[in-house]
C-alpha cells in the first residue's frame, strides 16, 4: 500500500488544530491506560492499521498485559476489563459506530456510573479525536510503521 499523499505536509494549520485537541485530550486526568484502551478499540473497528500498531505499543510500554490486548476486539466475551473499563468501551464502539448505534440509553445509563460529566465529555472527545486521526490515515493510506 502506497500513501496517498503526506496530509501533515498539504495543510498545516489543520494538522496543529488536530494536535491542539489531541494535546488536550491527552492532558485530562483519565488514567492514560484507559484513554490508549479508547484508542486503541476505536483503531480495531476504524481498520487503522498504524493506529492500532501505535496504541498498542504505547500500551505495553506503559505495564498493559499482552493477554488483554489480545482480547480487547472481544472484550465483551473476556473477564480481562473492569467494570469501569467495559463501560469506556461500549461507550467507545457505541460512539464510533454513532449511525449504526444512534448512542442508545443503556449504554450511556452504564457509561454515566462510572464516569463525572466531565471525564464523560473527556472521553467523547477522546473518541471524537482519534476517529478523526484513523479517517486521515486509513482514507490517505498512511503508510504503517511495521516493526518500527
Amino acid at each position: 500500500m502506497q500513501q496517498r499523499f503526506d496530509y501533515y505536509k498539504a495543510d498545516p494549520p489543520s494538522i496543529q488544530a488536530m494536535l491542539a485537541l489531541e494535546k488536550h485530550v491527552s492532558s485530562t486526568t483519565l488514567d492514560f491506560g484507559l484513554r490508549e484502551l479508547i484508542k486503541l478499540r476505536a483503531s480495531q473497528i476504524n481498520g487503522c492499521a498504524y493506529c492500532v500498531d501505535m496504541h498498542s505499543k504505547d500500551l505495553l510500554k506503559h505495564g498493559e498485559t499482552q493477554q488483554r490486548l489480545n482480547v480487547l476486539c472481544v472484550w465483551k466475551e473476556s473477564p480481562a476489563f473492569t467494570e469501569k473499563e467495559r463501560a469506556a468501551l461500549a461507550w467507545t464502539e457505541s460512539v464510533t459506530l454513532l449511525s449504526q448505534t444512534g448512542v442508545p440509553d443503556d449504554v450511556y445509563e452504564e457509561f454515566a456510573k462510572h464516569f463525572t460529566e466531565q471525564e464523560r465529555l473527556q472521553i467523547t472527545l477522546l473518541i471524537g479525536a482519534i476517529n478523526i486521526w484513523n479517517r486521515l490515515a486509513v482514507s490517505f493510506r498512511a503508510v504503517h510503521p511495521m516493526g518500527a
